[in-house]
């Protein structure tokens, strides 16, 4: 059980954005990270001790590598910080966090920012489904398939539906309540998108198959974007709390961790779980573990979730890893309305990745701050009411590598 990193406060941007139709690069996007998110947190650059800098594609979107560095750049009050990068697919932005959290712990800082930054959309949209396949292993798995990871999680939705049956329409409905959810986030990129019953359908023409049994709606988006937060161990939250007169208790904690990594291919990780209740579960242990070290006794202990709706399949996974019901049986909780944002275990109220936007390297910190803002009672329009511990998922690949948190008060 651990003592908790307390999160001082953080910062997203603007998901709707496409930086290049406005003239900016990446380093455009990290300045904005950098300053949102020190201004959030009330913290000086000069607080700032380590730094880790969570992105996936930098050198295939942008050509530019090591943005490690770039906070500095952009920064001036950074220069002379050390800074780390971290790739781990989309799991990206959690892997930075749990570096952060381990120098923090070992003793060696008391203040880190994370950021996490992807920008995306300065190629076309199939160029860019093109680099994100890089996740996968490449050459080995889904080359026959025209998009990689939409054929990819078709594939796990057909492993659920041959053990333990599948009607695509409860996938449809996570979609629709994860575009529901996302009117009410004024950082989500679809807030302002028009939608028809019809888009959650089988009509081809309003929502058409991507791959296999994943449509146009099941999938989440191509963005723009960054998120940054600042972790402080306790003595340097105790004096940042003393010096704001704010009470130590309110300020929320990273209270647990979980973190898997299994092998690249899809098919091995479905091979090895034959037999198994749960279709992946180094996911389930990932998740087990985080409730473990937060001294949660299952989802009971948890008010919400953020999770990785990369696509409908793997929110459809999670609902089952989590324990909101028993393995096979999530559809359950998309019926019931446990999933909504006044329900028993609400489900990404911030709209998730389909409904909020998906840049890779900075989702699983996006995760972690929405998650803050929950448990503090400020996250607006999307608060959960009541909430004092929430749960996130952050997954790489085809689940590759799993980082979860439990996150409260």
């Amino acid at each position: 059980m651990t003592a908790g990193i307390f999160v001082l406060g953080g910062h997203q941007t603007d998901f709707a954005r496409n930086y290049a139709r406005e003239g900016l690069e990446v380093s455009d996007l990290v300045a904005e990270v950098v300053s949102g998110t020190l201004a959030d947190a009330t913290v000086e650059p000069a607080a700032i001790e380590t730094l880790h800098v969570a992105n996936a594609f930098g050198q295939l979107f942008n050509g530019q590598g090591h943005l490690g560095a770039m906070p500095a750049t952009v920064e001036p009050g950074l220069w002379g910080v050390p800074a780390s990068r971290h790739e781990a697919a989309c799991a990206s932005g959690g892997v930075a966090i749990l570096a952060a959290m381990a120098e923090i712990e070992a003793g060696r800082y008391g203040c880190a920012l994370v950021l996490g930054v992807e920008q995306e959309r300065n190629v076309p949209g199939d160029q860019a489904a093109r680099t994100l396949g890089a996740a996968a292993w490449v050459g080995h798995e889904a080359q026959d398939a025209k998009y990689v990871w939409p054929s990819m999680f078709s594939r796990i939705a057909d492993e659920y539906d041959d053990r333990y049956g599948l009607d695509d329409q409860h996938l449809r409905a996570i979609a629709g309540l994860n575009f529901r959810n996302a009117k009410d986030n004024p950082h989500a990129q679809t807030r302002a998108w028009v939608h028809t019953a019809e888009s959650f359908g089988e009509d081809d023409e309003a929502n058409p198959v991507v791959e296999g049994r994943i449509r146009r709606t099941d999938c989440s988006q191509v963005t723009d974007g960054g998120a940054g937060i600042v972790l402080a161990g306790r003595r340097a939250a105790e004096d940042w709390a003393a010096a704001r007169g704010i009470a130590l208790e309110t300020v929320p904690r990273i209270l647990g961790w979980g973190h898997r990594t299994a092998g690249l291919p899809l098919e091995e990780k479905l091979r090895r779980s034959q037999g198994d209740e749960y279709v992946l579960p180094h996911v389930r242990r990932a998740i087990t573990d985080a409730f473990a070290r937060a001294g949660v006794e299952g989802v009971v202990g948890i008010d919400g979730i953020e999770t990785h709706d990369c696509f409908t399949p793997s929110e459809y996974a999670a609902i089952d890893h989590f324990g909101i019901t028993a393995p096979g049986m999530s559809w359950q909780a998309v019926e019931d309305g446990t999933l909504e944002r006044d329900g028993a275990t609400p489900v990404n109220p911030s709209g998730g990745l389909i409904g909020g936007g998906h840049p890779v390297g900075a989702t699983g910190v996006r995760m972690v701050l929405d998650s803050a803002r929950q448990t503090s009672g400020t996250a607006g329009a999307t608060q959960v009411e009541g909430a004092r511990r929430f749960a996130t998922l952050n997954i790489g690949g085809s689940t590759a590598t799993t980082v979860t948190f439990v996150v409260g008060v």
